[in-house]
């Protein structure tokens, strides 16, 4: 039997996750002070908000969502998750969402999807969304989003690709779990709420990312995603990252040339 609590438990599994979180913060912050950007709020509550590194770039905007069990954290944290794309011509945004249990994972799924549509209306381009953990999830869904019935102005590839990292896509084995304390899903919301179990958009192409040194049951998700959505007709791509664990994983994401750049550099080409 699969001890679901001792694979989702991040946390324990590396325990020097607090000094690696704290790392991001100093990083965030500094690339914050040295980089011009804009706050862009794009709807009511203070964390409905995404911060945009401009690169001149004329390609897709590439969005950033952040992890933490949909729980924890914000978009503070991991401003530096923009300096690869930023160094390689991406403009990026990093966004932020309110959180369990103040409002239902349903309402935060709607709440990228408003940020998504309003980035595209800010830049009149498609958005590239690219996530960590919960963030992956949540990329996962804005490719499987039919966007013209939340604004029937906008593209229906408004999300054409995305880069999921470390991805929770069937949300079912977390339901007995203590995760769930805070996000209060049962197994059918968790199954009405999981990327496995939705179509992917025509033409869509996605990779799923997970740390060499992650659990077997998030290495496991990230290989089902791939699968199941190769099997409905897009175009996915399953990479490991050697020796990554859950926190360590995105490192790469802050440098022009890493193989996670270097795969979100690929979904931007046309």
């Amino acid at each position: 039997m699969i001890d679901y609590e001792a694979e989702y438990n991040n946390r324990a599994r590396v325990p020097e996750h607090p000094a690696i979180i704290a790392g991001w913060a100093r990083d965030a912050g500094a690339y914050r002070a040295g980089r011009p950007h804009r706050a862009i709020a794009y709807g009511p509550s203070p964390r409905m908000a995404y911060d945009l590194f401009p690169a001149a770039g004329a390609g897709p905007v590439a969005l950033f969502i952040h992890g933490g069990y949909w729980q924890a954290l914000d978009k503070s944290f991991f401003s530096h998750m923009a300096a690869g794309a930023n160094a390689r011509g991406l403009d990026c945004a990093i966004a932020g969402y309110d959180l369990c249990p103040d409002v239902p994972l349903a309402a935060i799924i709607d709440e990228i999807r408003a940020a998504a549509l309003h980035l595209w209306r800010e830049t009149g381009r498609p958005v590239l969304p690219f996530g960590h953990s919960a963030g992956g999830h949540l990329a996962a869904m804005l490719l499987a989003t039919n966007w013209r019935a939340l604004a029937p102005a906008a593209p229906t590839d408004l999300c054409p690709a995305g880069l999921a990292i470390s991805g929770l896509f069937d949300l079912v084995p977390l339901v007995a779990t203590s995760v769930n304390a805070r996000l209060g899903l049962d197994d059918a919301e968790a199954a009405r709420l999981s990327p496995h179990h939705l179509r992917p958009n025509a033409d869509t192409r996605l990779v799923a990312a997970v740390g060499g040194a992650e659990s077997a049951e998030y290495r496991r998700q990230s290989r089902l995603i791939a699968a199941s959505w190769a099997a409905q007709g897009a175009g996915t791509r399953y990479l490991e990252i050697p020796a990554a664990n859950h926190f360590t994983v995105i490192a790469g994401l802050a440098e022009p040339r890493s193989a996670l750049t270097e795969a979100l550099l690929a979904l931007a080409a046309p």
